[in-house]
Order: structure tokens, then sequence, then C-alpha cells
């Protein structure tokens, strides 16, 4: 394969053919359990497929150790041997009827059944997408929990449950494999990050099917990209010790030089024209972490590592716990339920032990079979799509379907006070490898007038979240224009407003979920609409009422 110029591309080649639809597998931890026991189920099958390859070759021989010693006895007086008429009659028999069955034993494809349950599971595989997918997702947790390539390439995450049972590592091989994924997005930061991790794993001697030289030339190139012209040179000297003969390095090399000594005359020149105190080292503007549609993209993987918040401890002192009764509602006076503030402005509330294992365990079953890729509301077409910046599957739960999911309905309306009727169904989010939700708002915008003109409900005047899991390391829910970090607790919820009594938005509650770095990330969530608040929750006359 030939790059544009001097130069190879290599794309991500998919293990398997992508024989159906794409399921997204990377993104609901959930639902890739299953792919766990379809590799066990296929384990199971291969095993016993050598068991019965080894009794094949065993009958085989067992036939020819005593064909072995009949054939060295034989050979020794062939005549005095054949002149006793049973073993003449059994010369024939071998040679007409033996010899035949035992070539049908050694013919016989003993893969049969291993093959066609390969078959049959390979349609419910991962495919390119999933691969690509879940390579990007580590280098999202890369990038947002500041974690070098040693760190990922060890395994050593942060967290209760790595380093003890779970633990795992990548090889060079897959090192290299990361940096090709990324290579193909002409994002040449983490191609340089992962090539040379790829290269000292290498160096230390470990075993791979993916050799330097391949492993220099990406990486020289990715380099070079990078403005890095010296290094770029440096490492193409080194790729051509090791390939003298390698055609497309031996071209480099006489470019590297020429654009490097055209590069420091320029730059001398230039140095030259400057006055002596104004004189500074050039430093390449191509080098860092590709540009970003983002704007808040600091601030927010600040807070989802537990950095940046902005609570000070006056403004700590003046948050409670409490327990609520839900305003009075006869439901909770005899068994009120823990409250706690977790932020002022706006203002985020937790309710604590407000669901049980019982009832988290339940939502997940119904929810599970149903699982499939969030979308988002295009704001322009109004249509629903995948996006990037939200790695999660969801299913929909509705109160008829089942008791539990009424019950847990009128609970959110009990304790906010809130009419639910109104309110859009349960919401079940599973989050994949390094699963995210960017920040968003969960209230349409003025410059989105029909965000949810066909609910009929108005917009969306309040958030109820349940956390149904705990999370080892990440998936924090933060809020980038406060610096307010809510980390998931399983068996809890958290409640905030979207809307100003006077119905007007709070741009404060953009929030974002943080990517998963350890663990398993399940919530449920309702959004609850204008329609039907009016007299439980009157207007202001101001915006911040």
């Amino acid at each position: 394969m030939e790059l544009p110029g001097v130069w190879i591309v290599v794309l991500l080649g998919g293990l398997l053919p992508q024989s159906r639809g794409h399921n997204d597998f990377f993104t609901s931890i959930g639902q890739m359990t299953d792919l766990l026991y379809t590799e066990k189920d296929l384990v199971t099958s291969l095993k016993d497929y050598i068991r019965a390859e080894e009794s094949k070759l065993e009958q085989v021989k067992q036939w020819a150790e005593k064909l072995d010693k009949l054939t060295a006895m034989a050979t020794q007086d062939p005549e005095g041997f054949l002149g006793h008429p049973v073993n003449a009659f059994k010369l024939m028999k071998r040679l007409n009827t033996e010899w035949g069955e035992l070539e049908s034993l050694v013919l016989r494809d003993m893969s049969d059944g291993f093959i066609s349950n390969l078959t049959i599971q390979r349609q419910y595989f991962p495919n390119d997408e999933d691969q690509t997918g879940a390579a990007k997702a580590l280098l999202r947790l890369q990038d947002t929990y500041n974690l070098d390539t040693q760190t990922l390439s060890t395994g050593d995450l942060p967290g209760p449950l790595v380093g003890v049972t779970y633990k795992s590592t990548l090889t060079a091989d897959d090192c290299f494999e990361l940096g090709k994924i990324v290579y193909s997005d002409a994002d040449y930061y983490h191609t340089e990050l992962w090539m040379a991790q790829a290269l000292r794993q290498l160096d230390q001697g470990e075993e791979a099917t993916i050799d330097k030289v391949t492993v220099l030339d990406y990486l020289s190139y990715a380099i070079y990209q990078q403005g890095e012209l010296e290094r770029a040179l440096e490492l193409t000297k080194r790729l051509l010790k090791l390939d003298p003969q390698h055609q497309r390095a031996n071209g480099n090399l006489k470019y590297f030089e020429y654009t490097l000594l055209k590069q420091r005359e320029t730059e001398q020149a230039d140095e030259d024209s400057k006055p002596q105190d104004a004189k500074e080292k050039t430093i390449s503007k191509n080098k860092g972490r590709p540009k970003d549609y983002l704007p808040e993209r600091q601030k927010y993987e600040q807070l989802c590592r537990g950095e940046g918040i902005k609570m000070t401890p006056r403004r700590r002192s003046r948050l409670f716990c409490r327990y609520s009764d839900g305003n009075g509602n006869p439901q909770y006076l005899l068994g009120p339920v823990k409250q706690e503030d977790e932020w002022d402005r706006p203002r985020i509330v937790r309710y604590i032990d407000i669901i049980s294992d019982h009832e988290i365990e339940k939502i997940k079953e119904l929810a599970k079979p149903r699982l499939r890729r969030a979308t988002i509301s295009n704001p322009i077409t109004g249509v629903l799509e995948t996006a990037h910046y939200r790695i999660s599957k969801s299913a929909w739960l509705t109160a008829y379907e089942h008791p539990l999911i009424e019950r847990v309905n009128q609970r959110i309306q009990d304790l906010t006070g809130l009419d639910v009727s109104t309110a859009e169904e349960l919401q079940v989010a599973n989050y994949g490898v390094g699963g995210q939700y960017e920040p968003h708002f969960d209230f349409g915008r003025k410059d989105e007038p029909d965000a949810f003109k066909e609910l009929g409900t108005g917009n969306r005047i309040a958030t109820w979240l349940f956390y149904m899991s705990d999370v080892a390391a990440g998936g924090a829910t933060v809020f980038p224009e406060v610096g307010a970090a809510v980390w998931p607790k399983k068996g809890t919820a958290v409640f905030w407003y979207n809307l100003f009594a006077s119905g007007e938005g709070d741009y404060s509650t953009r929030h974002a979920a943080c990517p998963v770095l350890v663990g398993n990330k399940w919530v449920s969530n309702k959004w609850i609409h204008e329609r039907g608040q009016e007299f439980r929750r009157p207007c202001g006359l101001q915006e911040t009422d």
C-alpha cells in the first residue's frame, strides 16, 4: 500500500466481516457483557473440536503403531508370512477395506461443529466501528484523566478493582494498533504517543508481530507532521540502520535534510533581523492535541478529575443535610427521606437511599434488552441522531408496562412536588468504554423554539437523575459553568431545576457526564416538563426567582 507521496496510509482492518448493521457494542458495558458469554461458548466449542481432533489422531497413531510392528515383522520373510492363509486374507482385507476406512478417518473434518457455531455467532460480533470506538475511548480516557501511555499500557489505572483481579496490559501490537487508528484520522499527536510506546516496548525486548521498522516509519512521519524535523530525521536514520534499503525512508532522509537546511537558513535570517532581546527559540505550532470543538474542554476535564471545583469553604458551610417529607406529602410524613445539598447555585440536591438494589436490578432487567445507542436531537433539523460526544446506550420504560416504573414515577412526583404526568418516560442509560455525555443543556434554548414541540408539554423544567451503580473511577456529573461536580453513588438521586421560576432557562445548569474510567455506570433519569406545573411551581417575576 502506498501513501500519497512517500507515505503509507494503513486503515484499520476488521477481524470480522460486517455482515449485519452496527450494534455499537462499545457504547454500553451492560450489553458488552453478553459478548463475554458468547466468547466463552466459542471457547467451549473450540475445545470440543480439539478433543475430537486429538481423538482422531490417537486412533491414527494406534493404527500406525500396530501396522509398523506388523510390517516390520512381515517384510523380514514376506513369503513365509503370507504362507499363512490368515495373514494373506488379512492383507487383502486391510488394503481393500481398512486402509479405505483409515483414509476416511484422516479426511473426516472434525471442525464442522465448531465452524458452524462460529459462523452463527459471528453475525453478533463487534465490527470495525466497535473496535475503533473502543480504541478512541481509551484515548479519551487518556486525555481526560491525564494518563500517560505507560499507565494505560501496564493497566495501572486508579480504582479499587484494578490491580487485583481484572488488570490487563497492552502489548506492543496493541499500542501500534491504537496509533494506527488515530493516524488514519490525521491525529499525529496521539499517533506519536502510541507509536513511541510501541517502540519502547519493542526496545525492551517484547515479542510482537509488528517490527521496529514499521513503527519507526509511522512515528517519524507523525513527528514530522508536528513540525519537529530534527527528531523526524533522527528516527529516519535509526530506521535506515535497521533496513538500509528502505525506499521510502531513503527518500524521506534526503527530503528532511534538505527541508531542515532551508528551515534553518530562514530562521537564521529572521533571527538576524530581530533585536537581540527579542530573539527566542522557535517552537512548533503543530504540537499538542488536535483543535477542539468544545470551548470549555479544559474546565470540563478538570472537573472530571476532581480539580477546579469552585465551592469555597464559606459557601460549603451553607449546605445542609436534612430529612425531607416532600413539602408535607402524606407518603413521607412518617418516613421522611434523607436529602443533602450538593450545590447552591444552581441548587442541586441529592436524595439518599431513594431506590433499592432490588428496584435497580429490576429496572436494569427491563431495560437491557431494549438498550440502543443514545441519540441527541439535531438543533437545526430536530431529527434524532447519534453523536460522538454521547457514548452510551439507553432505553425508555413506560409506567403501564410494570408496576415498579409507576411507583418510581410517583416517588419522583411526591418528593419534587411536580406533576410527572407530562414528563418524558423514564430513561435508563448504560455507559460503555470511556462512556460520556459532553456538556449540554437539558432544556431547549431560545434558538431552539421547536425543541419539544412534538411533545406538546413545554420545556424541560427539571431533571431527576438516579444513580444505579457505583463507579470505581470517573463518571462524575459536572457543571462546567459553575465548577460543580457530583459523583455517582448507588441508590441515590440528584435533582435540579433547568428553568428559573420565570420560565427562563438557567444556563448555569449546562452539565456533562464524565467518561467512565473504571467500572460500569448505570443511571436513569426523568425529564419533567412545564405543562401541569402552573400551580405546583408558580411563575416568578424575575429571571432569578
